[in-house]
């Protein structure tokens, strides 16, 4: 949306609300280029779990050789970007800010990164103007619930969840109270701290000059595990249209969000969960899962197809940057070390011998390139993208390149 639309669209008293003063078009374009804003919320994989210890093993591909040139810098760290800023909550007990560089994902004993670190490397390549991202992300949230939209109104209990909380043993008159409480919480959360952030920018970019203004310029949403993975809210999620609910959430929280931003037309990018790569490829070990996971990446992926999301909300298909070479030698790798238990169990080896036993069947069993792998590419679960920067930094990487097609030419590089 060019910058004068949005601010038309923006009622004074929000202004106000947000203590923020514009200055004359015509001043403020001479001065320097609007700060374009970034919204990214979502869940643990918006979080990010993949430490940078597996960065090496980005350039372990010549395919995405590139990638590790773009995320590190001349002395071999991860780059720090002199016009991309962060402010993050979620991912630590208080506020994270400052120059974007790695570090900005799931707190833990080491620094990880989640999409927003390529997402921000990758999109200073479509703009002039400087960044802003706002990150808001929290492990194990839904949004049936806990980032429920106000226009979605309550959580709604169908008869048979009741009756199988009651078949359970479970208090419903407190499921229902604490789930009332719970309901939109991590939605206020979300919007609180954009405008928290937007009254006050120069707080996070100390060079923020107000007569240069700024432009909410798109959102992306990176959720659905807790979603997919829920059976009481989804009990036919098995069955095809079972996850209809979601895609009715989804569809009113782009809604709310643009409401409450007032933003009428913030682009929106939509990571569709793509964990285990692309369903037609899975094994057997999956194909269980097979027709759930597909059905959520359906629901997902629907709200963009929608006539009043026409041309300002789109989809990126996670699936395609997921790491099949790096999957198959962990589940080699599975496999091998349920062998070595299985000896335990059946009396053929001692329990201290598990270890020196498996080590030797790693060697056997592995090849040198699936033992490199391993050590270099996963730091996290499966349900975490394995915790590999390979892979987060491709969706980081697509996310941005999805959210450049909603820049204005004239701005482009």
């Amino acid at each position: 949306m060019p910058r004068e639309s949005f601010w038309r669209s923006v009622p004074h008293r929000l202004l106000l609300s947000l203590g923020i003063v514009v200055a004359p078009f015509a001043s403020a374009a001479a001065a320097s280029k609007p700060l374009k804003v970034y919204i990214l919320a979502g869940q643990s994989n918006m979080q990010g779990h993949a430490k940078v210890s597996t960065f090496e093993h980005i350039g372990m591909d010549p395919a995405t050789q590139p990638m590790l040139a773009e995320m590190l810098g001349p002395d071999g760290k991860p780059k720090v970007c002199e016009r991309v800023w962060i402010s993050s909550i979620g991912c630590a007990d208080a506020e994270q800010t400052g120059k974007l560089t790695a570090g900005f994902g799931a707190a833990g004993d080491e620094p990880k990164i989640g999409p927003e670190f390529t997402f921000g490397l990758y999109l200073q390549k479509f703009t002039d103007s400087p960044i802003l991202l706002i990150k808001t992300s929290w492990g194990g949230k839904s949004l049936n619930t806990d980032f429920r939209p106000p226009g979605a109104g309550p959580y709604p209990f169908s008869e048979s969840q009741l009756a199988a909380f009651q078949k359970r043993g479970k208090d419903v008159a407190v499921m229902k109270a604490e789930k009332v409480k719970a309901t939109g919480v991590n939605y206020r959360l979300m919007v609180d701290h954009v405008r928290l952030v937007l009254g006050d920018i120069q707080r996070v970019v100390p060079d923020y000059d107000a007569a240069q203004g700024f432009e909410l310029a798109g959102f992306v949403w990176f959720q659905g595990w807790n979603d997919m993975v829920d059976g009481d809210t989804y009990p036919q999620r098995d069955k095809p249209g079972g996850y209809e609910a979601y895609t009715t959430v989804l569809t009113q929280f782009i809604r709310d969000v643009r409401r409450d931003l007032a933003a009428p037309e913030l682009p929106f990018v939509i990571g569709v969960m793509g964990v285990g790569g692309p369903t037609a490829d899975y094994g057997p070990e999956e194909l269980r899962y097979q027709a759930t996971h597909q059905n959520f990446r359906d629901a997902m992926a629907a709200p963009a197809r929608l006539p009043e999301f026409k041309g300002n909300v789109v989809t990126v298909l996670t699936e395609q940057y997921w790491d099949p070479e790096l999957k198959a030698a962990r589940t080699k790798e599975n496999q091998i070390r349920e062998r070595a238990r299985k000896l335990v169990k059946e009396g053929n080896l001692k329990p201290e011998e598990e270890k020196v036993t498996l080590e030797r069947m790693r060697r056997e069993g592995l090849s040198e390139r699936e033992r490199q792998v391993l050590a270099k590419g996963i730091s996290n679960q499966e349900y975490h993208y394995l915790g590999s920067a390979r892979i987060l930094g491709g969706i980081g990487k697509g996310f941005a390149e999805a959210m450049a097609k909603f820049i204005p030419t004239g701005s482009t590089k």
